[in-house]
């Protein structure tokens, strides 16, 4: 005897209509933009911080003001806190992280983070990423995901995490903070001691102010336009707290640009060291993209002529737009390991080396996890080399300021001493240098630091040729 007839569908017809599946619902824009981000620097290598403006800018008309703030906050996150997130990740998954498929990572982790680090509730965060979970990857792996969140939920908050992984000592101070072990180690040498080691540490997860720089605009009419106020220790520095700094006049037309104030004092410093003898040709050895060489071709005295280059024709272009409009400048394509000015053409040498980046992690949450031990050597050695290439090129009785956004001491202190021992050169007092500036002395250098200073971690030598 055969059964009730049956719709299309399969089960067998009643009185009721079927039911119609669930509309899906829809997606939260700024988690997805923040997974966005992570999925780009992920499978890309991309920047956080020049990915997420982009994507804020193409969403901005289903982003409200307090949705793109949310995005940002998840986004940079949920990638400077990836190591401890990691960490309870594999406590829970019973594969390696790296068996994962990279997009259901990401996603574990903007979940993860959400109940660590922001007590977003339980049913808020592990719902809203699943969603994600099925829109982005499918349904196969929200199951997952869910599970997943669900036990990182049921463990507490990031210190009762920290208790169940059970670090001791630099592993629990890298976990606390979000670095790698050998980033503490080094801010632990480049400090000196322990003292100081947790806030700097601290100091890198906190989102940094914007600084302007007064090119070409008084300094006064700057902080007018923007609504911020001007920098402790740069005569030129403007901070903001908030606001997008495109939107400023002076900005847009090139009269002003975004600039760290540690990168001014930087420069500043080498235009501020008495000079005997001539002072009339300048130079930014590794110029681009532009700010320091901006910087000093509106602070130089009258009759003084820039000569900026980049080994990189992309980073060149960047340099001829930041200095746009001034007059008495060069800016050439070339490596100033193998620089084809003749030699001793200069009076003042800007030596801002390729680094790390480790002092602008606040900036760049990702690199602490990009950046690897092995990253630290070739760079040195790199910069080694050019050091050579700036005291070649300024003449004797000529100064060079050798730069880096990174206190690692094998990319500052150990490169200097190196180049001192292989030329003939003297060592200048730089901390009279940044007049008004505490606690910048690293022995005879100068060292900023985020917490001491709000500003990057910039490195600082000052160099005179004797012969």
């Amino acid at each position: 005897m055969s059964g009730p007839p049956r719709r299309p569908g399969g089960g067998p017809r009643s009185g009721r209509r079927p039911r119609r599946p669930a509309p899906r619902r829809q997606l939260d824009g700024a988690r997805l933009t923040a997974y966005d981000v992570l999925d780009g620097v992920s499978s890309r290598e991309a920047y956080a911080n020049l990915l997420l403006p982009q994507l804020l800018r193409e969403r901005a008309a289903d982003l409200d003001p307090r949705d793109a703030a949310f995005a940002t906050q998840l986004a940079y996150g949920a990638l400077r806190a990836r190591g401890t997130l990691d960490a309870v990740l594999a406590r829970l998954v019973d594969r390696p992280l790296t068996d994962l498929d990279p997009r259901v990572l990401d996603l574990l982790r903007l979940g993860a983070y959400q109940l660590l680090d922001l007590r977003v509730p339980a049913h808020a965060a592990v719902d809203t990423t699943v969603d994600l979970t099925r829109a982005v990857v499918g349904s196969g792996a929200s199951g997952l995901v869910n599970a997943v969140l669900r036990k990182v939920a049921g463990g507490g908050d990031r210190e009762a995490w920290l208790a169940a992984l059970g670090a001791a000592g630099d592993e629990r101070l890298a976990l606390a903070t979000d670095h790698p072990v050998w980033i503490v180690q080094a801010w632990r040498d480049a400090l000196g001691s322990d003292a100081e080691l947790e806030a700097a540490l601290l100091a890198d997860d906190v989102a940094p102010e914007v600084h302007l720089a007064a090119r070409r605009v008084d300094r006064d009419e700057l902080v007018r336009q923007s609504g911020g106020e001007p920098g402790p220790w740069s005569p030129y520095a403007v901070r903001l707290h908030g606001g997008d700094p495109g939107r400023v006049p002076a900005v847009r037309e090139g009269a002003a640009a975004v600039q760290d104030e540690g990168s001014q004092l930087a420069a500043l410093a080498l235009t501020r060291a008495e000079l005997d003898g001539p002072d009339a040709a300048w130079l930014d050895m590794c110029a681009g993209p532009g700010g320091k060489a901006g910087l000093l071709a509106a602070v130089r005295p009258a009759g003084v002529r820039l000569t900026a280059a980049d080994r990189a024709p992309h980073r060149a272009d960047l340099v001829r737009r930041a200095l746009d409009g001034a007059d008495d400048v060069e800016v050439l394509v070339a490596d100033g390991r193998e620089p084809p000015w003749p030699e001793a053409s200069f009076d003042r040498v800007l030596l801002d080396a390729p680094c790390t980046g480790l002092g602008a992690l606040r900036r760049r949450p990702e690199v602490r996890w990009r950046r690897t031990p092995d990253d630290v050597a070739p760079l040195a050695e790199l910069q080694g080399a050019l050091l050579d290439g700036a005291l070649r090129s300024v003449r004797p009785g000529g100064l060079v300021a050798y730069v880096t956004c990174s206190p690692h001491t094998a990319e500052t202190a150990e490169v200097v001493d190196a180049a001192v021992a292989r030329h003939a050169v003297e060592v200048l007092p730089v901390s009279p240098l940044f007049p008004g500036v505490p606690g910048v002395e690293r022995g005879r250098y100068a060292q900023l630091w985020p917490h001491r200073h709000g500003t990057d971690a910039m490195f600082t030598a000052l160099l005179r040729r004797t012969s």
